[in-house]
């Protein structure tokens, strides 16, 4: 009985899942911000005489047509990738801020007009949001940014209503209008600072949906141009060599569903943790 009581206070403990998500997101960002400027190759450098070679030790993921290392552009990528995706959820929680304050705190004409818009915009599908974007603003890094933002901004715009008007009702908001702080202050000090705890815990959830929205525009051609090493890029480079490389396409789709389950599984771990659930 003491042996298996020893036993069982010694076994080592299993990681939980978001201290698996967690890890994974801080390498990722590791890669992103080191990594490129240790390999000693760049991500453009073409060699005729290695293409479509397999995975092997000197190309660990195997090489593009035109013989470029597809590690060496993954790692590269990887900045580019969740540059554009947080970049891009800033972007949103930022208007999106604006906006459903402007709604919460600007009279009912107000909160009218922009609530039956963002519920227009919340009716289609946030990659057909960005499509319109790319649509009118022409395609390239910054149109995808931008796209991949508005199409972000109804949701957040949304949730900061609702929490803002629920703090607008608490009773050290009443007591703070009491005492004749302004409207200003009143909104920086108080209903700001106490309606962005879920809005940042969606943020983090936003991130990976900003990630994927983004990588399927450059899929498509609509984000950075050749040579530019991005992940949904290098995917579509790969579906035409799925049944001769297929390591040209299979590393860079599996770098981008890695990055964005670890991303979603920290966010619902922090959701759950906020809303007080273990």
């Amino acid at each position: 009985m003491t042996d298996i009581a020893t036993t069982a206070r010694v076994r080592p403990r299993v990681p939980t899942a978001g201290a698996v998500a967690a890890g994974i997101v801080l390498a990722a960002l590791l890669v992103a911000v080191v990594a490129p400027g240790l390999l000693g190759t760049g991500p453009d450098e073409v060699d005729p005489m290695v293409a479509l070679r397999a995975p092997d030790g000197t190309h660990w993921f195997g090489t593009d047509q035109l013989g470029r290392d597809v590690f060496t552009r993954i790692v590269h990528g990887a900045r580019i990738s969740l540059v554009t995706g947080v970049a891009a959820t800033v972007l949103a929680v930022v208007a999106g801020t604006v906006l459903g304050l402007l709604a919460a705190l600007g009279g009912r004409l107000v909160d009218e007009a922009l609530m039956r818009a963002v519920d227009v915009l919340l009716a289609l599908p946030g990659i057909l949001l960005a499509l319109l974007v790319i649509a009118v603003l022409g395609p390239g890094p910054v149109s995808e940014l931008v796209a991949i933002a508005f199409a972000a901004v109804p949701g957040y715009a949304r949730m900061i209503r609702g929490q803002a008007l629920a703090v607008r009702r608490a009773d050290y908001v009443t007591s703070a209008v009491a005492v004749g702080v302004r409207p200003l202050g009143l909104v920086w000090r108080h209903v700001l600072p106490n309606s962005l705890g879920p809005v940042l815990v969606l943020a983090t959830l936003g991130t990976g949906s900003a990630i994927i929205i983004g990588s399927s525009l450059s899929f498509l051609g609509l984000g950075p141009r050749q040579p530019t090493p991005e992940w949904g890029a290098m995917l579509a480079d790969g579906r035409d060599f799925l049944s001769t490389a297929w390591w040209v396409g299979l590393f860079p789709g599996l770098a981008i569903t890695v990055t964005v389950v670890a991303v979603t599984v920290l966010g619902r771990r922090w959701q759950r943790r906020f809303e007080g659930i273990r």
